[in-house]
């Protein structure tokens, strides 16, 4: 049955018009009287109480608030490589330290591929061991060859060795330094294996690290997102990781509002739970762009109707002092001066526990 129908039956029924009023106007006047009437300051701890609990505390000149909820700064901690998950090793609600193993992903892929490059630097080395004794031999035939030429030409320019002779000793000389030369370009190259092989150990190493997740702050496991033995892809996230050094509630404010505060200014927060208590805060963010509203504004009433987020901080401090109290997700009340000159009224006085 659609509204329009309810609303029929309704009005057709013989039940008298008067009667409606009779019935509904007393009770609508006692409602709006309750809704606009101020809280007396001599009311009784239960009226107060109630009034707060449903209303909050009722708002004075140079003061504005909006509806919100407490969230936390959140983390995804992710693999970096493909593979499968081998452990999940935190639980969600439990509180982690940064450096903390969180899971685990399959490594005896990468644990061979280090075995093999471990084992290529070992070939490396051998190789220019290797190098470098063909260097000392390539070494010793030049210094042969050199004193040969060298004794040939003294035959040659007495007349003792023919031209043959002296050529033969010169040719000698030119391929034992060649020979020289390539011993030492066989070192290099097998300088360069051996670094490319390090390196590939390096790499595999990092990787086998990397295939460890740990955390990269502290905070508060949110959610598992995947299991032992599931298969995920290179940068999926594991587990979502809430910052509790970073809290905070967004309101949402009309852009004249708006227009009176600033960041670092003084704000409170009063949660649902706990509205005996009133947390302090600081204006951290203002949104340059409104929301709900079309781009394209084009009276004066519509400009009225923007509203701008505002991020509104609780001091990190704070934060540490009760970190097993911080519950996001709570709803409640954001208040900001819109007057710097105006002093919080005695309900939105800083109250903590003890």
């Amino acid at each position: 049955m659609s509204d329009r129908q309810i609303f029929s039956d309704f009005s057709d029924s013989p039940f008298p018009r008067n009667a409606l009023r009779g019935l509904f106007g007393p009770a609508c006047l006692a409602l709006t009287l309750a809704v606009a009437a101020p809280v007396p300051a001599h009311a009784d701890g239960g009226l107060a109480g109630l009034w707060q609990r449903f209303f909050g505390p009722a708002e004075t000149g140079g003061i504005s608030s909006s509806n919100g909820r407490l969230e936390a700064q959140s983390v995804d901690v992710a693999t970096k490589y493909a593979g499968r998950v081998a452990a999940v090793e935190v639980e969600e609600g439990a509180t982690v330290e940064a450096g903390a193993v969180i899971a685990r992903i399959d490594d005896r892929d990468t644990r061979a591929q280090l075995l093999g490059a471990r084992a290529a630097v070992l070939r490396a080395k051998a190789a220019r061991e290797l190098a470098e004794a063909s260097v000392m031999q390539a070494q010793s035939a030049l210094d042969v060859a050199r004193t040969n030429r060298a004794r040939v030409e003294r035959l040659h320019a007495d007349g003792h060795a023919s031209d043959s002779a002296n050529d033969d000793a010169r040719n000698a000389f030119t391929s034992a330094e060649a020979a020289l030369a390539m011993a030492h370009a066989q070192v290099s190259d097998a300088e360069a294996l051996m670094a490319s092989s390090e390196a590939e150990v390096d790499r595999l190493e990092i990787a086998l690290d990397d295939l460890t997740i740990r955390a990269p702050i502290r905070g508060r496991v949110l959610y598992r997102l995947h299991e032992p033995g599931e298969v995920v892809a290179a940068g999926a996230p594991v587990v979502t990781l809430l910052d509790l050094t970073d809290v905070y509630m967004n309101i949402y404010l009309p852009a004249p509002t708006v227009g009176l505060i600033s960041a670092n200014d003084e704000a409170r927060l009063i949660l649902d739970p706990i509205p005996q208590y009133v947390v302090p805060a600081r204006v951290t963010f203002i949104s340059p762009e409104s929301q709900f509203t079309p781009k394209s504004v084009e009276t004066i009433a519509e400009r009225e109707d923007l509203v701008f987020r505002v991020k509104l901080t609780i001091p990190r401090n704070l934060l540490e002092r009760f970190e097993d109290q911080v519950k996001t997700g709570v709803r409640g009340r954001g208040f900001v001066r819109t007057a710097p000159e105006t002093p919080w009224p005695a309900d939105l006085q800083v109250q903590l526990p003890d």
